[in-house]
């Protein structure tokens, strides 16, 4: 059987099965930097998303300066979220930015979409899909491997089975869409009607694609033992956005402890990109540097 043969006999064996078991890497775990665009959310110059207006004196960047950002504090990779991209993204912008990082020697390792897939009228999912493959086709452009997406949440009156319905029907028409142009999405623990670990487990599974996974945020589960669960959803993961606080059920949150959060990445063989998404209070500008070089020692 030739190579191309042998390929596409493999995938499409893949893709008659429920794909999303706990994956099973070779060798041992790789963990790789990486810094997500959200960690400087109210930096960002000529978006297209809903901001303040700047403070006064306020840095403001955009993505090529958070690209040489990545590059200047030892980071492998760049996570370029969607919301900080310009308006009337053009072809010309994506490639000069994929050019931009290459010689910068940063991966564009993912990018993260605001979607939603839960919705009971027909036409406001098949929008969300369509956008949905809108930045699966820019991710192909750039040359990114992952896109984080969400599930969604309950609309009034909707049945957690209807909602889980509609999610599995738009993930498995995004994820066919995906496999072809070689892009993983990864559903993110994010609330809604992923809150719990047994939730996003189910919706997982039941895909019918290899190209699907988990973007595993350390601090979204706000369940009684945070770190519990996070172990379940490790061997699922396709990404991982690292936090420094966690949120326990009933507490205030706390200072996330990084050395475990990596242990359990590590004890479920991750292998992949681990980016630093900051959310804390104190200024991103003073944080995240030190937060970087705790996590380059730890991975």
């Amino acid at each position: 059987m030739s190579g191309s043969l042998l390929a596409a006999s493999f995938f499409s064996g893949q893709t008659q099965t429920s794909a999303i078991e706990p994956f099973h890497r070779k060798g041992k775990p790789r963990l790789k930097l990486s810094l997500a665009a959200y960690s400087f959310r109210d930096s960002f110059k000529d978006v297209n998303h809903k901001r303040e207006k700047p403070v006064a004196g306020e840095k403001q960047i955009d993505m090529f300066q958070f690209v040489d950002y990545c590059a200047e504090h030892g980071c492998d990779g760049a996570e370029v979220t969607s919301y900080y991209f310009p308006a009337g993204l053009t072809k010309e912008y994506m490639l000069k930015l994929k050019h931009h990082a290459f010689m910068r020697g940063i991966e564009l390792s993912g990018t993260a979409i605001g979607n939603t897939f839960t919705q009971s009228a027909r036409e406001k999912r098949e929008s969300e899909i369509k956008s949905t493959k809108n930045w699966i086709d820019n991710a192909a452009l750039m040359g990114i491997p992952h896109i984080r997406v969400f599930a969604g949440s309950l609309e009034k009156g909707q049945s957690i089975d209807e909602a889980k319905k509609n999610c599995i029907e738009a993930l498995n028409e995004c994820c066919q869409y995906a496999g072809e142009k070689g892009v993983f999405l990864g559903v993110e623990n994010h609330g809604g009607i992923v809150a719990e670990p047994k939730e996003i487990l189910d919706i997982v599974r039941a895909v019918q694609s290899p190209w699907i996974g988990i973007n595993l945020d350390t601090g979204n589960f706000q369940t009684d033992d945070p770190y519990a669960d996070l172990e379940k959803i490790a061997p699922y993961a396709v990404n991982v956005q690292i936090k420094t606080e966690v949120h326990p059920r009933g507490k205030k949150a706390s200072e996330a402890d990084l050395e475990r959060l990596i242990k359990i990445l590590k004890d479920a063989n991750y292998q992949g990109y681990v980016a630093l998404e900051y959310e804390a209070a104190e200024d991103p500008m003073t944080a995240v540097p030190r937060t970087l070089e705790k996590l380059s020692k730890l991975l």
